[in-house]
């Protein structure tokens, strides 16, 4: 997704030459905070345009562009005047190493450290060796590379997997989606509600295929995959019947509940 700078509402600062670039700086580190500031601002459209490479993250474009101006921060605030190279040289990497840092840390699940490191240095001996061997290699190769043992390198790659959400398509055929939770199987009771209800009044009223697949799945607790080789239909066939008979069951259980006066 591509955003104009317009569309953030940032005002637009002239671009500074490099003799302006390392005046602002010599008294920006000097203690000046208007020149501070000016070179900041005169520098967003350099954040900006850094910002967009990491655009279809998940994350919204001014979030990342906030993280991005810690980084031209830092940058300013750390920039070696005898370094005799452009600021924007030294800056680039300061700004996408925050942006990159934190879209590593900002994890629902907290990794340590030491797992993280241990990842990236298995994810980069991974690649060469796949280079090396035209292949993808076998966790044995890895290990031999990096000196890690199998259960190091497993635990550590594991640890830095994405959590996957339960309601993420796997497939999707004809307007049916197959979700995660259509591949799980529980030890509980899926639906409080059904203790509640008049059961067998309502399940009559579903067809036969309908209620063979509810059974089967809420009453035997056997995944859609299951149900779909029992039944002899394929798994998109049965997630199909399976929402129209829930859609089914509720419609019928409001019924009732109306009917009662619930």
């Amino acid at each position: 997704m591509n955003v104009r700078l317009s569309e953030m509402n940032l005002p637009r600062f002239p671009l500074l030459s490099d003799e302006e670039m390392v005046d602002l700086l010599g008294k920006a580190q000097a203690g000046d905070a208007d020149a501070r500031e000016k070179l900041i601002n005169c520098n967003l459209r350099l954040v900006f345009n850094l910002v967009q490479r990491f655009a279809n993250r998940g994350y919204e474009i001014e979030d990342l562009f906030q993280i991005g101006t810690i980084g031209l921060i830092k940058a300013i605030d750390k920039f070696d005047l005898s370094y005799h190279v452009k600021f924007s040289t030294y800056a680039v990497p300061m700004i996408i190493g925050e942006i990159r840092r934190f879209l590593r840390d900002d994890n629902p699940v907290k990794i340590s450290r030491s797992l993280k490191e241990n990842a990236y240095r298995i994810n980069k001996v991974r690649d060469a060796l796949t280079k090396e061997l035209g292949r993808e290699p076998t966790l044995q190769e890895i290990a031999g590379a990096t000196g890690f043992s199998l259960d190091e390198i497993i635990t550590s790659l594991e640890a830095v997997q994405a959590p996957t959400s339960i309601h993420e398509t796997l497939y999707q055929d004809d307007g049916d989606p197959i979700y995660v939770i259509d591949q799980l199987s529980s030890e509980q009771e899926e639906f409080n509600w059904f203790d509640r209800i008049a059961l067998k009044e309502i399940m009559n009223k579903l067809s036969e295929k309908e209620r063979e697949i509810i059974l089967m799945r809420f009453f035997q607790d056997k995944t859609q995959t299951e149900v779909a080789n029992l039944v002899g239909l394929s798994q998109v066939q049965v997630s199909r019947i399976e929402r129209q008979a829930l859609k089914r069951f509720r419609a019928l259980l409001q019924e009732e509940n109306i009917r009662k006066g619930l």
